[in-house]
């Protein structure tokens, strides 16, 4: 496609010149597993909060069981789970940092990098040349672009 179309990808979406459709196609690949990467760090998110509200809330589970007399459940629970790591050393805000710096920070920037290289920093080029094979030309709601 060329950049005079009009009914095309604007021109952030559209493959530079000699960009074969296999280095598309590994980019649009990379571009998904970082995505999935990115759903997981979601969850790990998740987790950090989950774990850190739990972890509050057995502040209250101690106190009752104090007030029900159930003292020596209420010391272990206190002593040995309330303010306990999840991992050796770690609690998880310590994993989500060690996540984001280590793993993520390196797959976006291998990302980043790849797509720099191969296709001049252009983003999505494998959806949007999907989008034009799937979408009905001159229909409304199947606009190139915005």
């Amino acid at each position: 496609m060329t950049s005079e179309t009009t009914d095309g990808p604007d021109e952030a979406h559209r493959r530079p010149a000699g960009v074969s459709d296999r280095t598309v196609e590994a980019l649009g690949k990379l571009s998904e597993a970082l995505e999935t990467v990115e759903r997981a760090r979601g969850r790990l998110y998740d987790l950090h909060q989950l774990i850190g509200h739990a972890d509050l809330m057995l502040d209250d589970v101690v106190a009752l069981l104090r007030e029900a007399g159930h003292e020596p459940l209420a010391q272990r629970i206190s002593t040995e789970l309330l303010g306990r790591n999840v991992a050796a050393g770690r609690w998880t805000f310590q994993l989500v940092e060690d996540f984001d710096d280590g793993y993520y920070a390196l797959f976006k920037d291998l990302e980043r990098q790849a797509r720099d290289e191969l296709a001049g920093g252009r983003r999505h080029l494998f959806e949007a040349e999907m989008k034009e094979r799937r979408r009905t030309h001159g229909l409304r709601g199947h606009e190139a672009v915005p």
